[in-house]
């Protein structure tokens, strides 16, 4: 089944070009169909490419999936138009009059300012309380894991001495979860940051499980007890060319950054680099629509 999107969001092209399954609002109007919706707190400073990077993962399901793209009021973006935002994306006021199956909260290149120095990390909490109460399942990634650790649990984030970067090996920690059906016993996944959370306080603190971790990367996924929260250190949802547009983009800033570990063929940069984390990626985004989002959402969660 498709996600359910506005007819003129940019990402929908080169979905469609993919062959992934898209719905336009008109369309789904005419489907007497229940669909999971699903919000996406966009964080990164690339919004359309975080977009359909997220979209393509949630198409991938039989589930029908209707999307609503929510910005921070309180964040003025320098990547993207206003008019772009204005045009697909909500604010956290219109956000807070529904009620919303899951959301989604990325990362976002902010993760060396403290929590509090962020413009926009009242706002955030304002959107991670609400969700409280008016969401069945949240899903946060990289910097939104490491917000939502802190701010549900208090667990802290430290700097690392370098950008962890690259494509690392991880391994399950849990047998028979749901959110890894599928997943081989050690998988890839991408990493991209400059901090870490205590795994220590995670591992000890009484609502929280480790799902997934790597000797090198350290913690990468791990879940509340009640299912309600999954936090994703890495970066699953990222397309093959991402770290290798984050690697020149830093060099061109001249700032500290090596070449992405394991990430191009023979780590010569001249070649093109290849995903050896999709599928998983597919896996994880699918199994958590359908475990944690679709089996256990009483029918009538969303309905207004």
């Amino acid at each position: 089944m498709p996600i359910k999107i506005q007819a003129d969001l940019p990402a929908r092209e080169i979905l469609e070009k993919e062959n992934i399954f898209v719905m336009t609002d008109q369309r789904a109007e005419h489907q007497d169909i229940r669909p999971l919706k699903i919000a996406i707190v966009n964080l990164m400073p690339t919004k359309i490419a975080t977009e359909t990077q997220i979209l393509r993962l949630l198409g991938n399901s039989p589930l029908q999936v209707e999307i609503s793209l929510v910005h921070m009021e309180s964040h003025v973006s320098k990547n993207t138009s206003q008019e772009h935002l204005e045009r697909f994306y909500i604010s956290p006021q219109e956000l807070y009059k529904k009620k919303y199956d899951g959301i989604i909260i990325t990362g976002a290149p902010v993760e060396q300012i403290d929590f509090f120095d962020v413009d926009y990390w009242d706002e955030l909490c304002q959107i991670m309380d609400w969700a409280k109460t008016h969401v069945f399942s949240s899903l946060f990634i990289c910097w939104g894991a490491q917000a939502g650790l802190y701010h549900y649990y208090g667990i802290e984030k430290t700097n690392l001495e370098k950008k962890l970067f690259g494509i690392y090996p991880h391994y399950k920690t849990t047998v028979g979860e749901p959110l890894l059906r599928g997943f081989d016993d050690i998988f890839p996944a991408p990493q991209s940051r400059h901090t870490k959370v205590d795994e220590d306080a995670v591992k000890n603190h009484e609502k929280l499980v480790v799902l997934a971790e790597g000797k090198e990367a350290g913690l990468l996924l791990a879940k509340s007890l009640d299912n309600k929260h999954i936090f994703m250190t890495g970066h699953l949802e990222y397309d093959t060319e991402t770290l290798g547009n984050e690697y020149r983009r830093d060099l061109e800033k001249g700032l500290p950054i090596e070449m992405p570990l394991n990430y191009y063929p023979d780590n010569d940069p001249w070649q093109k680099p290849r995903s050896t984390w999709r599928s998983h990626a597919h896996l994880f985004f699918s199994n958590w629509l359908n475990y944690y989002v679709y089996q256990e959402t009483p029918y009538e969660f969303t309905k207004e």
